[in-house]
């Protein structure tokens, strides 16, 4: 019995096949955008976790200023830190593996025709030992170019690739501002920044090198800190905010001229502001699956109207109420299934799409699917039961002299 209601419930969507497109169109469109809003929040939140990991495990940065997104704000007496101040988290600060002190500046370097623009890093070695950050061609710098401030550099690999359009730049001469510098390695490929940023657009150059030759002065804009795994990183970031206050004068109730910020934190806070934007989103892309729902309603009790005279034959040649229950149902089940296949469909090729061009990992899991056909089908009972209960409850005599 339930396979031939079945096979008339599908004869009665293909007499109208134009009409059942539209009315699972609102099925379709919702089923979709959840699809895609669940698939670019969970991109989202990877390609985050994924670039604070590529800034190394257990990472705290120390800057001058207030906290903040970006650059930190400036204050008073934002004053930039000093190779002692580096040097009295290293040795006094329980927990840190490396302090990595940093210099950075937007310049342009030249190779032969070709001029680039990038971000110019004086640190020293300890830099890539707190990021995790291998050369893939040459070597890093010899403790000789470090504390003379030699005029050698590291390229990232997106640079390399910019300057020397894929050739071999090892021992190769650039220039920067004006001054010579020789190639001595090349970086790994880290990508992109969860910010945007490209991460291997940039020289390392040895820290003294960039304080003497380029900028002019001895100060140091940036701390990196790397925490020993064996240490928590809020413990180890109290333990720094108390040495610099006291390295810098900071009174009891005075505001800190400094931020230290705890990249796993970041990390978490981006991805539950990530987590509920896309809650909200797919709760309004919920909303079209609630259209489509109406949609069908309506389209159901139209059917109803136009069939009765059918429903009063079959009641009178022996169909029973809940038969007519039954096919009704079956219909708003079909149309509203078969616009959350389609929706998954196209759900599924946009955010590919769309996950390709952000360049975000396209993670469609299956969780995705079974809720969004799961609650297309349960749109298509709840949306559809009423038409399907109207027509059940139609008097057999009555519908026969329906015109």
């Amino acid at each position: 019995m339930l396979y031939e209601t079945l096979k008339l419930s599908i004869r009665t969507i293909e007499r109208n096949v134009m009409r059942s497109i539209l009315t699972v169109l609102g099925v379709v469109i919702g089923v979709a955008a959840v699809i895609v809003m669940v698939t670019l929040g969970e991109g989202t939140t990877a390609s985050v976790k994924q670039s604070v990991a590529s800034l190394g495990s257990n990472i705290l940065m120390v800057r001058p200023g207030q906290a903040g997104f970006g650059p930190a704000s400036a204050t008073a007496d934002a004053r930039n830190f000093t190779a002692a101040d580096v040097e009295a988290i290293q040795q006094q600060v329980a927990g840190v593996t490396v302090a990595a002190p940093m210099l950075t500046r937007s310049m342009t370097s030249i190779y032969g025709n070709v001029n680039h623009a990038q971000q110019i890093t004086g640190t020293d070695n300890t830099y890539f030992t707190a990021r995790e950050w291998d050369v893939a061609e040459g070597r890093l710098f010899t403790d000789s170019e470090i504390a003379a401030g030699s005029a050698v550099c590291i390229l990232g690999s997106s640079t390399s690739t910019a300057l020397f359009e894929g050739g071999d730049p090892v021992g190769e001469t650039i220039r920067i501002n004006n001054i010579p510098c020789r190639v001595i390695g090349v970086l790994q490929t880290k990508g992109n920044s969860g910010f945007g940023q490209d991460q291997d657009d940039l020289i390392v150059m040895p820290l003294k090198a960039v304080q003497r030759r380029i900028v002019g002065h001895p100060d140091i804009s940036l701390i990196y800190v790397s925490v020993d795994s064996g240490y928590q990183t809020s413990d180890v970031q109290t333990d720094i905010e108390s040495l610099l206050r006291e390295r810098r004068g900071v009174g009891p109730n005075n505001t800190d001229n400094f931020s230290v910020q705890d990249m796993a934190q970041v990390a978490s806070m981006l991805t539950s502001i990530s987590g509920v934007l896309t809650g909200l989103l797919s709760a309004v892309a919920g909303v079209s699956l609630l259209v489509g729902g109406i949609g069908i309603m309506n389209i159901m009790l139209v059917s109803v109207t136009e069939r009765t005279r059918e429903i009063g034959i079959r009641m009178a040649i022996g169909a029973r109420g809940r038969d007519i229950l039954l096919q009704f149902l079956l219909e708003a089940i079909l149309l509203t299934a078969a616009g959350g296949a389609i929706g998954m469909a196209l759900g599924t090729i946009a955010a590919r799409l769309l996950a390709s061009a952000m360049g975000w990992p396209a993670l469609l899991g299956p969780q995705s699917y079974v809720m969004s056909f799961a609650f297309s089908t349960i749109v298509g009972v709840l949306f559809g039961f009423y038409p399907a209960l109207r027509a059940s409850r139609l008097d057999p005599i009555e519908a026969l002299r329906y015109e």
